[in-house]
């Protein structure tokens, strides 16, 4: 299996939201998913949301990214997105009603992605989700995943290779 990791720092910055879906896009782009796949769409969404949340709610900065795994023909079968703040408080899923303009994030990210989790980091936390790539012809989330692969509370995925990079850095491992 080979893993693909990019990164991005994120400025303590509500504007900081828009340049990191274009971040994101761009690196989908380069790695052969299309971008009329659902998967995209869904991962920008996701994209907004976390770090959204992680500039809101944190006021310090943190790192977006994205770990692309797939097989050794080189495609990508699950896009992990995860971001990294320097707060340790957990998140805190709310249950907003009515016409509250927030609180619906989690939410978003527990029906979207395929698995998500957090786990502590250093001084602070990585919240991280992840989204199957479907199969040519399959519909849904998961088409490709093996069953139960990783809960929400388990955290960083035992074997995958994860590799330190600089800002919009990329390397490859082989896991």
């Amino acid at each position: 299996m080979q893993v693909l990791q990019v990164q991005l720092e994120i400025r303590p910055d509500p504007t900081e939201v828009g340049g990191a879906r274009r971040w994101a896009r761009s690196r989908l782009s380069g790695s052969g998913i299309g971008p009329d796949e659902p998967l995209v769409e869904t991962l920008i969404l996701l994209v907004s949301e976390l770090v959204t949340n992680a500039v809101v709610h944190t006021g310090r900065p943190a790192v977006l990214r994205l770990l692309l795994s797939g097989g050794r023909d080189g495609s990508v079968s699950t896009v992990r997105l995860e971001v990294v703040d320097a707060s340790t408080c957990p998140p805190a899923p709310r249950c907003a009603e009515g016409d509250e303009t927030g609180g619906r994030g989690l939410a978003l990210v527990e029906g979207l992605a395929d698995r998500w989790g957090w786990s502590p980091e250093g001084v602070g936390k990585r919240i991280w989700c992840e989204l199957d790539r479907c199969a040519p012809g399959a519909s849904g989330a998961g088409a490709v995943a093996a069953p139960g692969m990783y809960p929400a509370s388990a955290g960083v995925p035992t074997g995958v290779g994860i590799a330190v990079v600089a800002r919009e850095g990329f390397a490859f491992g082989a896991v």
